[in-house]
């Protein structure tokens, strides 16, 4: 006779367990709510995407930050991007923090394989990387993309671009948007048995505007205007490459327990089809943050349905977290909810809440600046901190036509005090000083500076920008810089100051790189900046490589 406690055990081990989920999230660049066929663009081709549309949950109300690197912190870390170090897209505001846990980090150190494919935008250099942040292995496009000054001297494109592959320069062959996706195929594909976490963060359709062949016909035939044909051809290619790594999926058989979440990380950055929404990029209005949002779990959550409650970009690390059964560290503060129990159609009460967005220029974010609150029904907009703040209720005006503030005084005010409450509470842990990039680590040695993320006041990407690396010299030693410009004009001095040392030396015309020594620089945060000397010519510098001298 088997005995009771017996027979339990028996039965416990013979009912089937429920396998933890591998996860892959996908998020494209500047392609907006509007640039979906299921989301009734009449004139776009997605047939993958929509597909996947019809298989998954769709988020109605899913909202990220009105430009790319803000929502990225948020997206990797479940908490307002101002908390993390991010405010801005360039020039040294876009470099996250490396003390702030992702949720690579975290599926990492519980099993998970990571790997991530594409654009990171938190910082290109240790310990910033996305191999320093929780990534088993990267394939990563440098700065905010394609084209820009973070790209290695020379420039690059879309096609044959040079990514980072686990911190090396890698000259690829293809169109970008393949050769990550690629990437990502080869990855899952030597980790199918194991757990995967898989972050593909595809360029397209940001500028510049560099079509694949054979996909801008189609649009050019059907007459749409060049930007927008580019743009759609732009999307696509990412909805054919969507479509290969699903069926890669299927020939694996992991599909059913593989969540795959599609987002986007902004609203469009040219005007076109947009759904109907006011605004695009930049703005706060819902043109601008209000993004496609869908969660695809065979497995353990039925496809096919709409979840209609406000979420945004913070709720995907918590929610991932809780599907995966993966406990978060006790000292990770999460800003955002598991949004599991409305995905799974869970009969739960969930109380109205508060989403906050806000995004412009400058080191540190200014109170009532390009600022929103949004609750299920009511948006609260400010664009000037003296300017008189605009009401919206979404549910009879999803298109934010009409202001009904003056009707709602008691609304305005409450949403008002919610957001100088959260404002007070993002900025009050560590202000915003800006994170440091290390120099002389030997996890990076040597270290290329970019203008993408220097700063100071007349810091920028074109020949007139002067500015400075915040830098931490993680060892003493002797130290080489190089720094490479445009072309000097004419004859003069170049000045290099690091820990407070500082050399000079001659420059000669035509002259564009110009190597310096420096002894016994101490270790500690630092400035390393460049100027020529006694002189009205701008420098032109456009990259400085540091390399210690072991």
């Amino acid at each position: 006779m088997i005995r009771p406690v017996i027979l339990i055990l028996l039965l416990a081990a013979a009912a089937p367990q429920a396998k933890p989920p591998n996860v892959i999230v996908i998020i494209t660049d500047d392609q907006g709510y509007g640039d979906l066929g299921c989301h009734g663009n009449p004139q776009i081709r997605t047939p993958h995407l929509d597909a996947f549309a019809k298989q998954s949950v769709e988020l109605e109300r899913f909202h990220s930050c009105p430009v790319c690197s803000p929502t990225r912190a948020s997206l990797m870390t479940g908490r307002w991007n101002y908390r993390t170090g991010v405010v801005d897209t360039f020039i040294g505001r876009s470099l996250m923090h490396a003390d702030e846990v992702t949720i690579a980090e975290m599926l990492r150190d519980a099993g998970w394989r990571t790997g991530h494919f594409g654009k990171w935008h938190l910082g290109d250099n240790f310990p910033l990387r996305s191999i320093d942040q929780g990534f088993h292995e990267s394939l990563a496009i440098r700065g905010g993309g394609i084209g820009q000054p973070s790209d290695p001297p020379g420039g690059d494109h879309y096609q044959d671009p040079t990514l980072f592959r686990n911190g090396k320069a890698e000259k690829t062959k293809g169109y970008v948007t393949d050769v990550i996706t690629d990437a990502a195929i080869d990855f899952i594909g030597r980790h199918a048995k194991e757990r995967f976490f898989t972050y593909i963060a595809y360029n397209a359709p940001h500028g510049p505007l560099e079509v694949p062949d054979g996909y801008l016909k189609p649009y050019q035939d059907a007459g749409l205007p060049d930007t927008t044909a580019r743009v759609y051809a732009m999307v696509t290619n990412i909805d054919d490459n969507v479509g290969r790594l699903l069926a890669k999926l299927e020939s694996l058989k992991v599909a059913d327990d593989t969540i795959v979440f599609f987002m986007t990380d902004n609203g469009p950055q040219q005007e076109r089809y947009n759904a109907g929404m006011r605004g695009r990029k930049g703005t706060v209005f819902e043109g601008g943050i209000r993004v496609p949002g869908y969660l695809r779990w065979p497995a353990a959550i039925k496809g096919g349905r709409k979840m209609d409650r406000v979420a945004a970009h913070v709720d995907l690390a918590p929610t991932l977290l809780d599907a995966c059964g993966v406990k978060k560290p006790d000292a990770v503060k999460f800003d955002g909810l598991s949004l599991l129990p409305l995905l799974r159609g869970d009969k739960v009460e969930w109380p109205d809440r508060m989403l906050y967005f806000q995004w412009h220029r400058g080191d540190e974010p200014e109170l009532n600046r390009d600022c929103a609150v949004l609750s299920q029904r009511w948006k609260l907009v400010r664009l000037q901190p003296k300017g008189k703040p605009m009401l919206f209720d979404l549910a009879a005006d999803p298109a934010e036509k009409d202001d009904v503030s003056a009707a709602n005084p008691e609304i305005v005010a409450r949403l008002g005090a919610a957001y100088e409450a959260w404002f007070k509470d993002v900025g009050a842990a560590r202000g915003y000083a800006p994170p440091r990039i290390s120099l002389g680590a030997p996890e990076e040695n040597p270290v290329l500076l970019t203008r993408q993320d220097w700063r100071g006041p007349k810091a920028g990407w074109g020949p007139q920008g002067l500015g400075h690396w915040e830098v931490q010299v993680a060892r003493p030693g002797t130290y080489e810089v190089t720094l490479l410009s445009r072309a000097a004009a004419r004859a003069g001095r170049i000045r290099l100051t690091l820990s407070g040392l500082s050399a000079e030396q001659e420059i000669q015309p035509g002259a564009r790189s110009h190597g310096f020594r420096l002894e016994k620089v101490p270790a500690g945060p630092a400035k390393l900046e460049a100027s020529r000397v006694s002189d009205e010519e701008p420098l032109g510098l456009e990259y400085a490589e540091v390399r210690r001298l072991d």
